[in-house]
């Protein structure tokens, strides 16, 4: 009797999407850790809608270098079938194709239902927070982890939130911790991918749904927090000279996603059962949630220069009055570099722009040196902590670089991560050596400065 034939081969890596803009980045990336390279990362494979393009993507990243032996896969997102075959082969597929909120939750589905995982790099809040809804349920029955936004947005928020509420020993607790986000260029030319823009175009669009979406569904759990809650702000521009910046309130998925974090950590103070987790790093995890203190979290855009957010505020106003409309829709997709000062165009940036650019992210907390004193009448936050999270470019190098850390991750310590389901790279991977994995990549994680704030600066402080 002859011996049946060998079934199709499982890749341990496939990168969907392969041939976008950052696509490319991410195949760059994880070339580095193919063999002979020592890593978990041992087989890969590319998958797009065209062969010829994602093999000119291939080439592109392996350059200088000759080209490898991977193999590609033909999918696309409106076809079913196709995606089955393609997810069926994976250990763990890292979507790439954007806008989300059109290509990304079939991509997510067909996960979902093989029972592989799903590392994205998107930054929609409908998205993400619609794969919640309608996935986790058979994500978590066939042991698949779906996990949006693993890339600078907002892994880099997320992460930096944990790091940085591990600075407030006890008794101290934080009450609000902002995120002021710069990002710098050595020519002074920063560029931003078409393909973000698109996003944020639909959607500020589509923000009824969002709402809907939201009314939905059960009401997060909400942190129990010292103190009262902080000033809620406005969207004009002010000026810190403790950071030396300008900046402004930007509305983003790092703060829906951080939100989200701290929600699961309140329902589950000692983060969620692993799939097989050893007893060392069952101690581990529950020591270290017990370590996270909630806190009120918002995120601002920094710029050395105010004529640096000039153009923040611009493309905020002109999206915000055309992007309700089907025809102003449309003159903000023809015309990206016009509405945005030039900082999206549909070419995206060049290799020089994206080498020259690096950003900062600073992690602000105030609150109480003594937490017992939140309930006093009168009391005043006496405590500051600064960290800081840098790297960098963030569209294409830290999230490439965020990105196949999480699936070596995935590949390396299934064991000692969630069982399965949707969840946000916090939850999923804040207990691992993911902090350390990054700055062992080109980025960093520092602790600034600590301390106590005068009661004639309570104020401006709070």
């Amino acid at each position: 009797m002859s011996a049946p034939m060998p079934g199709p081969e499982v890749f341990d890596v496939v990168i969907f999407g392969a041939s976008g803009f950052t696509g490319k980045y991410v195949i760059r990336e994880a070339l580095k850790f193919l063999p002979p390279n020592a890593s978990p990362l041992r087989t890969l494979a590319l998958a797009g809608r065209s062969r010829e393009r994602v093999a000119a993507a291939l080439s592109w990243a392996a350059s200088p270098g000759p080209v490898p032996d991977v193999p590609i896969l033909v999918a696309d997102t409106s076809d079913p079938a196709s995606l089955a075959v393609v997810t069926a082969r994976a250990r763990v597929l890292l979507s790439c194709a954007g806008p989300f909120r059109l290509h990304g939750r079939q991509v997510a589905a067909a996960c979902a239902e093989a029972g592989a995982h799903c590392l994205d790099i998107s930054g929609e809040p409908e998205f993400m927070e619609r794969v919640e809804a309608d996935l986790h349920e058979v994500a978590a029955k066939n042991g698949s982890l779906i996990v949006s936004a693993c890339g600078f947005a907002s892994t880099v928020a997320d992460l930096g939130f944990l790091f940085h509420s591990r600075q407030w020993t006890p008794p101290s607790a934080p009450v609000s911790v902002v995120a002021y986000v710069n990002l710098e260029s050595s020519d002074r030319k920063i560029v931003g991918n078409f393909a973000t823009f698109e996003s944020a175009v639909l959607g500020v669009a589509n923000t009824s749904q969002l709402q809907a979406l939201r009314r939905s569904r059960p009401r997060p759990a909400k942190p129990s927090i010292p103190g009262p809650p902080p000033p809620k702000g406005s969207l004009m521009i002010e000026h810190d000279k403790a950071l030396g910046l300008w900046a402004m309130k930007l509305p983003s998925a790092d703060t829906v996603v951080v939100k989200r974090t701290l929600a699961n950590v309140t329902e589950h103070p000692e983060g969620l059962p692993c799939a097989d987790e050893t007893s060392d790093f069952e101690k581990h995890r529950k020591e270290f949630w017990s370590s996270i203190k909630p806190a009120h979290f918002g995120v601002k855009i920094g710029s050395r220069s105010i004529l640096g957010l000039v153009w923040c505020l611009s493309t905020a106003i002109f999206v915000g009055i055309l992007a309700g409309f089907s025809f102003g829709r449309s003159l903000l997709l023809k015309f990206p570099e016009f509405f945005s000062l030039g900082f999206f165009r549909k070419t995206g940036p060049t290799e020089a722009e994206v080498s020259n650019a690096s950003f900062k992210t600073w992690f602000v907390g105030r609150g109480y040196i003594d937490s017992e004193h939140a309930s006093e009448c009168g009391s005043k936050l006496d405590k500051e902590i600064v960290t800081r999270v840098s790297g960098p470019e963030i569209g294409y190098i830290t999230t490439s670089i965020v990105l196949v850390q999480c699936a070596l991750i995935l590949l390396s310590q299934r064991a000692n991560l969630p069982k399965g389901g949707v969840y946000t790279p916090g939850i999923v991977f804040g207990p691992t050596d993911l902090q350390k994995r990054l700055e062992e990549n080109g980025m960093s994680f520092d602790l600034i400065s600590t301390r106590t704030i005068p009661s004639d600066e309570y104020a401006h402080a709070s």
